[in-house]
C-alpha cells in the first residue's frame, strides 16, 4: 500500500484561485502599502494612497455602523472587503475561474459570517441579545407573530446574503456571454450589419461607463 495510504491531494479551480487570491491580496499590502518602500518619500506612490483610502472608506464604515469601541473587528472586515473585491476582479479575467460563482463559497462565507456576529452578540449582550427580536413598544397580543417574522427575517440573512452575491455574479458572467456570442455573431453577418451594430454596442460601452 502507498506510504501515505489512499489520500487524495487532488487541487480543484476553487481551491487553487483561493490560494492565488490570498497570495495577491498579501502581496499588494506588503509591496504598495510601504513596508519601508514609502518610508524615505516625501509623496507616497499612487497604490499606496489607494489602499490607504480603502482603509480609510472602510475604517468610516465600521465606526459608522458598529461604533469606536468595535473597531477590533476592523481587520477581519478589511481583509473580507479584499478577498472579494480581488476574486471579482480576477473573474474579469479571460479564462479564469471566478471562485463567488460558486454557490458553496458564497453561502459558506455568509453562514460563516452570521455565526459568528450570533456568538459574539450571546458573549456581549447574553439573553439581552434575543431583546432584537422584539422591537420595543410591541404590544403584548402582537409579541408572538413579531418574534416569528423577526427570527425569520434574521435565519434568512444567513442565506440571502450568500444568494445575492452568487447570483449577481452569476448573472452579470451570463449576461457577457450571451451579449459577447450576439456581437460576434452579428460582426459575422457582413460590413452593413457591423456598422450598424457598432452604435448599440458604443451606447452599451458607454452606459456601463456610467
Amino acid at each position: 500500500a502507498p506510504i501515505l495510504g489512499y489520500l487524495n491531494l487532488s487541487l480543484s479551480n476553487l481551491a487553487l484561485y483561493s490560494i492565488i487570491i490570498l497570495i495577491l491580496v498579501t502581496s499588494i499590502h506588503l509591496v504598495f502599502k510601504g513596508t519601508g518602500s514609502n518610508n524615505t518619500k516625501l509623496i507616497p506612490s499612487h497604490w499606496s494612497i489607494a489602499l490607504e483610502s480603502s482603509y480609510a472608506s472602510i475604517n468610516a464604515i465600521v465606526r459608522e455602523q458598529i461604533g469606536l469601541r468595535n473597531e477590533i473587528y476592523l481587520p477581519f472586515i478589511y481583509s473580507l472587503f479584499f478577498f472579494i473585491i480581488i476574486a471579482n476582479l480576477i473573474g474579469n479575467t479571460p479564462y479564469s475561474f471566478t471562485i463567488t460563482t460558486s454557490i458553496i463559497v458564497s453561502v459558506g462565507l455568509s453562514f460563516t459570517i452570521f455565526i459568528g456576529v450570533t456568538i459574539l452578540g450571546l458573549y456581549k449582550h447574553g439573553l439581552h441579545f434575543f431583546s432584537y427580536f422584539i422591537p420595543s413598544g410591541t404590544p403584548l397580543a402582537l409579541v408572538p407573530l413579531l418574534v416569528l417574522i423577526e427570527v425569520t427575517s434574521y435565519l434568512a440573512r444567513a442565506l440571502s446574503l450568500g444568494v445575492r452575491l452568487f447570483a449577481n455574479m452569476c448573472a452579470g458572467h451570463t449576461l457577457l456571454k450571451i451579449l459577447s456570442t450576439f456581437l460576434y455573431q452579428m460582426f459575422g453577418s457582413g460590413l452593413l450589419v457591423a456598422v450598424f451594430t457598432l452604435i448599440p454596442f458604443s451606447i452599451f460601452i458607454a452606459l456601463i461607463g456610467l
